[in-house]
């Protein structure tokens, strides 16, 4: 019951941050404004599995979100890799 009351406040606010970032996505002055607007929309998607994995009582949702995490840092550092060098690969 508690655990409602709380996702129910906290959803709006994720719901703002989720349109802010869609905004700096699109409307990034530069690529690594794009870059982080897109990095933190896929952040904000694994969040959302571990809310929607506590609100449905589903575990498998939460355990889904890691590995997402740690593919969105991976890709990250290959983004961050690409930016400073210019060069695809290896």
């Amino acid at each position: 019951m508690l655990v409602e009351f709380y996702l129910a406040l906290i959803i709006p606010v994720y719901l703002t941050a989720t349109v802010l970032f869609l905004i700096r996505a699109l409307r990034g002055p530069t690529i690594p404004d794009h870059v982080l607007g897109v990095d933190l929309l896929s952040y904000n998607l694994a969040v959302l599995f571990i809310i929607l994995g506590v609100f449905f009582r589903e575990p498998i949702l939460i355990i889904t979100a890691i590995p997402l995490a740690l593919w969105i840092y991976a890709l990250d550092i290959y983004v961050a890799k690409y930016l400073e060098r210019k060069v695809m690969g290896a």
